[in-house]
């Protein structure tokens, strides 16, 4: 046993060596060939060895190729979100073609599958493809997607002007925008522009991206396409337009609403003179063969009396394809709307807004602003989303900006749901910090002791972060900052039930504003204290009816009561406090003469945004101006331009209304007993009055009246401060018979 075992150890070890031997010649005879290996490769390589200029330009070339490897892989990474965005849908026609009606049935404008494409691009007049490939992109069929050469070109001549002159878009850049992206100038929107439009160019061919851009790009006037373009200007086919009113067409892709003929003829003409030049410059055309346009230039048909409210029609659009998400409506998708759609405080609504920054805007240093008027049960009838449409789609009514001051009174409703507060609970101004964060008043300073109603009258910031730390205490919690979290949980599980849907981030300096909030829903939270507590979601469709005239929806009856999210006594007592704002408060440019109104004013850090969000017993109107790209205004408060705009809005809108009380605060009253607004209409704005002049007539029979008075004179244009106003019968067919007049 012993020699047998002896014997396998033996073997073993030998084994062992026999490995060890194994490895130590492989491992030595690698490493001699590799040396041999690298040997040769350094011979190899010395033949190129270079010295002086050339080294320094082999080390460029070196440094050039890591450099293009990481960036290859930057842009891969920038491309990932342009292709989320791109969709092969949105190369395909729209399926949904609505027509949408205002509140008394006259016909507004039309969304979906509004434009034109039956027309084949051989079938379009060659002057006209030529006017557009001159204006917007002479190297179109040069270029892949992206012209270097035109975009390094209008940098030069933009630099050279301190401004912007030329556009270094391709047609397919634009295309890429139109079909995908949205108006918001950003470096994020730019880079995913030039990515779909490398996907756009690999995906279609040249004719069908042109044949895209004529299609689907906005045109004004409410317009999609050249060919919608040539009916709405000129009242003829696109087939059948001339040289001169080819250039007048390819005009309007820069800037739809500024050179519209309708809006501004003289500026439409001289941009289309413009166009005309562009063609000979390219080598389209001749001096002589323009001459004729020249001479001759386009005239469009009389559009001067049509409006088109698109803020609100995108809006409206975007709300019936969420009840057809939701299976509301069934699986027609040509439709025709009736909306709550008011078109005289529509255009109140906007030549408030424009005359008011035209005045006032350059001292303020503020260039936007926005707007929306609803009822209190959440029927919109007006929606400003910005300026001008045709420069910007971006619709602000819609976008999330932070509401300084006019958040407060969720934090208010709050305090008062919890049955902490009352309108007369006395409360302090005085320092509170939560952490290292202190809260500062407008002034700088604090203001005592006062009144519930005071402190929300005068916008003290100190009083609603207290009120958050009173909420969380009242649950039992005793650590300050831990209180002030629960309190702030619970501010935004009102606000939230009150109708805002954007995200409220909780931070320390939620109670005073901080947290974003849009146009549209700061009038819906506003709506429930004006309806009495409810809930008040915004609704564009009064009722929607399918290609056979099938009544297959309507809101009073498809759509569930709408649910009581405050009490009536926390409404009434915060009404009342409100109603203070007004009249004794920050928001007295904002007071009604004859209206008896309540509101907040709102002002964020920075004099970023500035706010005015008010209601009577009959409308709620929420007004924000500011700045797109967030810069700040010269020291402009909710109380200045946005309580001035939302006066100027409210006080037209309510001429001759049978007031409705506000819940919890005493309506006017006239000597005979009579609730009613004054009828003291301004010259400028009685012949577009929304409603009877005096008294309780009803409204359609004081359009009749007006209408027929309107016969006996002589009708002349009416100017506002900001816009001309044309004056005269439109319709003839509203609702149960009358005449409507705009």
């Amino acid at each position: 046993m012993e020699f047998r075992k002896a014997r396998w150890t033996t073997r073993l070890k030998r084994f062992a060596l026999a490995v060890d031997s194994w490895l130590d010649d492989t491992l030595w005879g690698a490493g001699r060939r590799s040396g041999e290996f690298y040997e040769r490769i350094r011979s190899f390589a010395d033949r190129f060895t270079v010295t002086g200029g050339k080294r320094v330009a082999a080390e460029f070339a070196s440094e050039g190729l890591n450099v293009g490897i990481a960036g290859s892989l930057v842009v891969l990474l920038l491309a990932i979100p342009a292709f989320r965005e791109g969709r092969e849908e949105a190369l395909k026609n729209q399926v949904f073609a609505v027509t949408f009606l205002d509140r008394y049935g006259s016909e507004i404008g039309h969304r979906g599958a509004r434009h034109d494409d039956s027309l084949k691009l051989e079938e379009l007049p060659d002057h006209l493809i030529k006017a557009v490939l001159a204006t917007e992109d002479r190297r179109f069929y040069d270029h892949f997607g992206i012209d270097i050469i035109g975009t390094f070109r209008a940098l030069t001549v933009n630099a050279r002007a301190s401004g912007v002159v030329q556009g270094g878009s391709s047609i397919t850049q634009q295309l890429a925008k139109n079909l995908f992206l949205s108006n918001e100038r950003s470096l994020d929107r730019k880079i995913k522009e030039a990515f779909l439009a490398l996907w756009l160019e690999y995906r279609l061919s040249k004719n069908e991206i042109l044949k895209l851009y004529l299609d689907r790009a906005y045109m004004g006037g409410g317009t999609f396409g050249v060919a919608a373009a040539a009916e709405y200007y000129f009242g003829k086919s696109v087939k059948d337009v001339s040289v001169a009113e080819a250039a007048m067409l390819a005009g309007l892709f820069k800037a739809p609403t500024k050179y519209a003929p309708h809006v501004n003829l003289p500026a439409a003409r001289a941009r289309a003179n413009d166009v005309l030049n562009n063609m000979v410059d390219a080598g389209f055309m001749t001096a002589g063969q323009i001459d004729s346009a020249r001479r001759n230039p386009a005239t469009p048909v009389d559009r001067k009396r049509d409006t088109t409210p698109d803020y609100y029609l995108d809006w409206a659009f975007d709300e019936v394809k969420r009840l057809a998400d939701n299976g509301e409506i069934g699986p027609d998708r040509v439709l025709t709307v009736k909306t709550p759609y008011d078109p005289a405080i529509q255009q109140r609504a906007d030549e408030a807004i424009e005359s008011i920054l035209r005045q006032h805007g350059p001292a303020y240093h503020v260039k936007q602003a926005a707007t929306v008027i609803m009822d209190p049960d959440g029927a919109v009838r007006a929606i400003v989303g910005g300026r001008d449409y045709g420069a910007s789609q971006f619709n602000r009514a819609t976008a999330a900006r932070q509401p300084g001051s006019s958040f407060k009174p969720y934090v208010y409703a709050a305090a008062l749901s919890a049955g902490l507060y009352k309108p007369t609970t006395i409360v302090t101004d005085r320092p509170v910090c939560i952490g290292n964060w202190c809260p500062n008043n407008y002034g700088r300073s604090y203001a005592g002791s006062m009144p519930l109603t005071v402190a929300l009258a005068k916008s003290i910031n100190t009083i609603p972060v207290q009120m958050s730390i009173a909420i969380g205490k009242a649950t039992g919690e005793t650590h300050e900052a831990r209180a002030a979290k629960i309190g702030r949980a619970k501010i935004v599980e009102t606000a939230r039930a009150m109708g805002l849907t954007t995200p409220l981030t909780d931070t320390v300096s939620l109670p005073i504003g901080a947290a974003e909030v849009t146009v549209m829903d700061q009038a819906a939270g506003y709506a429930v204290f004006a309806n009495g507590g409810k809930r008040a979601q915004p609704y564009a469709a009064i009722e929607i009816r399918n290609s056979q005239g099938d009544d297959i929806y309507r809101h009073d009856r498809d759509e569930p009561p709408p649910k009581q999210v405050l009490s009536t006594q926390v409404v009434q007592d915060m009404n009342f406090m409100l109603s203070k704002v007004p009249t004794e408060g920050t928001g007295r440019r904002a007071a009604l003469e004859g209206v008896i109104t309540a509101g907040k004013t709102g002002t964020t850090n920075g004099y970023k945004d500035a706010w005015y969000v008010g209601f009577s017993g009959n409308l709620v109107g929420a007004v924000w101006f500011g700045n797109d790209d967030s810069t700040s205004t010269a020291n402009m408060t909710g109380g200045a331009l946005p309580a001035m705009t939302w006066k100027e809005i409210m006080q037209f809108a309510h001429q001759g209304l049978e007031l409705k009380p506000i819940p919890g605060v005493m309506p006017p009253v006239d000597p005979k007993g009579a609730t009613v607004a004054k009828a003291n209409t301004p010259a400028t704005t009685t012949a577009a009055a929304t409603g009877p002049g005096a008294g309780h007539m009803p409204r359609q029979s004081f359009e009749v009246l007006s209408a027929v008075g309107q016969m006996f004179k002589t009708i002349e244009p009416i100017r506002s401060a900001s816009a001309p106003m044309q004056v005269g019968i439109r319709e003839l067919s509203p609702p149960g018979g009358g005449i409507r007049l705009r």
